[in-house]
């Protein structure tokens, strides 16, 4: 049994003196499962195009604004659902975007396919008009999910606890890719049974999310003080921590969204978004078109598929060590770090010449880019303050889309000028330029969250 402190406490304090427990566990099992499938989602269409392209004999066009349309929603989606996060709460978002989500994912699976008096194009509309709506949920959740963690987690181990969160990417991008590796070449509706499946889990989500704590500083923030104490008690229950009085924290109304570039915001907000774009243009431009990419460097259709699914499985020891080394070396520093491997990477990726040298620059690739992308999550909830926390967030998020609208786009393109090499050295830029704006970015290793 923990003494009680000689001075009043904070509730944001009482928690960051808590240990890990079984109550931070169940926050990120909770919020991790919706990231999975969020992965899953995202991953799955990368897989679907490939089949899509062949079986609609789509042109690169066509298959450009499916993809793109998913990414055109989540940049709708973090702008607003990181807003609405910092005035109705981290969790009545969550439920909102998930709904979304799986509804918009299950009619994805009953799309018309030409033939029969509908039209290419028609097809093409109507899957990205779904698309969009699945993006809309899937782009308000990730943001609102990394902030609420954040602000649970002990100061002492936040960023750790953030890229484990992030993790749960690279489940669901490894179960969209044995979904497409076992469903998707195999059947000749393949794709629609791989989106019915992708909205099947979004009803478990539902259930086991509403379990999940509302955030203590968005409650207090709003003045609903005794909800506040309700939460942390139970989490310092869960350890045997005696609680202490709390003075009461002012209630504080969320400032509009322009006071992201206030004078002291403004520097890190500008990194911050830089990162955010080069990371999203780098890493969409290279997992969206994989498969097809590799389809048109002259792998069989299934072959493609099992070398992306080998690549994807070196996701998870990225994070593992990007946990690992975030609060040994910071937030800056590993950030950074990993950037710069994932521009050596995509330079090695693209000029690779053979099976073995397109696997392991592929992996190292996947390694590097996706342990940047847990650091990445770890960093922005915590530069902003309570009463922006959510706003910022969401804005990062929603600005980095539009880099993951463009390449979709920009990558057909580059690969009809100068094949896969001109591809992955323009990734290859795009990784560098994040990686010189991440050590423009607060360290915040070990440090309290801002509360105003």
């Amino acid at each position: 049994m923990t003494e009680a402190p000689s001075r009043e406490l904070t509730r944001p304090e009482r928690l960051d003196r808590l240990s890990f427990s079984r109550r931070h566990l169940k926050l990120i099992t909770g919020s991790g499962v919706g990231w999975a499938l969020d992965a899953m989602d995202v991953g799955l269409i990368s897989f679907i195009l490939t089949a899509l392209i062949a079986q609609w004999d789509l042109s690169s066009t066509q298959g450009s604004v499916i993809a793109s349309a998913g990414f055109v929603g989540m940049a709708l989606g973090a702008g607003v659902g990181g807003a609405l996060a910092d005035r109705i709460g981290r969790r009545t978002v969550f439920a909102l975007t998930l709904v979304v989500y799986g509804i918009a994912t299950g009619v994805s699976a009953l799309t018309p396919a030409p033939g029969g008096g509908i039209s290419v194009w028609t097809a093409v509309i109507v899957l990205a008009g779904l698309r969009l709506l699945v993006g809309i949920g899937l782009g308000a959740e990730l943001p609102v999910a990394s902030t609420l963690v954040s602000e649970f987690s002990p100061a002492s181990i936040r960023g750790r606890i953030i890229v484990l969160l992030e993790a749960f990417w690279a489940v669901g991008w490894v179960i969209a890719a044995v979904i497409a590796f076992l469903l998707v070449p195999s059947l000749d509706d393949g794709w629609r049974w791989a989106f019915a499946i992708g909205a099947l889990p979004a009803v478990y989500a539902i259930v086991i999310r509403r379990g999940l704590p509302e955030s203590v500083r968005f409650l207090e923030s709003k003045g609903r003080h005794d909800e506040a104490e309700q939460v942390v008690r139970s989490f310092e229950a869960d350890q045997g921590v005696e609680p202490v009085d709390s003075p009461e924290a002012p209630k504080v109304p969320a400032p509009p969204v322009w006071d992201l570039f206030a004078r002291e915001l403004a520097p890190r907000t500008v990194a911050l978004w830089i990162t955010w774009f080069g990371v999203n243009f780098a890493y969409y431009g290279a997992f969206i078109w994989m498969p097809t990419l590799l389809v048109n460097a002259g792998f069989p259709m299934v072959r493609s598929f099992e070398f992306t699914l080998i690549i994807t499985l070196a996701q998870i020891p990225g994070y593992i060590v990007s946990a690992i080394l975030i609060e040994k070396w910071g937030r800056r520093a590993t950030l950074a770090t990993f950037l710069l491997g994932s521009a050596v990477s995509a330079v090695g990726f693209g000029l690779a010449n053979s099976e073995p040298m397109v696997l392991i620059t592929g992996c190292l690739l996947s390694f590097f880019n996706l342990g940047a992308w847990g650091a990445l999550y770890a960093v922005t909830p915590e530069i902003y303050p309570t009463t922006m926390r959510g706003t910022g967030s969401g804005a990062a998020s929603a600005f980095g889309r539009l880099a993951s609208i463009i390449a979709p786009i920009v990558v057909p393109i580059l690969a009809a000028v100068g094949d896969l090499p001109l591809v992955f050295i323009v990734l290859a830029v795009a990784f560098g330029m994040a990686c010189v704006a991440a050590i423009m970015l607060p360290e915040w290793r070990g440090r309290r969250l801002e509360e105003t």
